[in-house]
């Protein structure tokens, strides 16, 4: 869990504001330039750049300059070490849940050490 924490930390700042799930979820149909991605939102340039600012620092995009043009692409590693971490706290909560299945159904509970 250790090895996640900075990362993770910054990924769930980052996605706890509505524009930035926005944004996210407009490059996962692929990349897109600033202005492409600015239109939907009323709120200055300066101001949106503020999020993608955040959102390339947590690691969840990145961006490229192509002639006087920004554009923007999802960077895919850092999905996968969120999903990887998400697989993690499922297969732990998974785990105590059947656990707790077992001994409402049954009355015991194995002698396993708890996750």
């Amino acid at each position: 869990m250790a090895q996640y924490s900075s990362t993770l930390d910054g990924v769930f700042q980052a996605v706890s504001d509505p524009t930035r799930r926005a944004v996210l979820g407009r490059l996962g149909a692929g990349p897109a330039s600033i202005g492409e991605l600015a239109a939907p939102f009323d709120m200055a340039l300066p101001s949106f750049m503020k999020h993608i600012g955040y959102l390339e620092r947590s690691g969840l995009i990145r961006t490229r300059k192509t002639g006087r043009v920004r554009i923007c692409t999802l960077e895919r590693g850092t999905f996968d070490l969120i999903e990887s971490w998400l697989g993690e706290q499922r297969s732990i909560w998974e785990g105590r849940t059947d656990r707790l299945e077992r001994l409402v159904t049954t009355g015991t509970v194995d002698k396993e050490i708890p996750a």
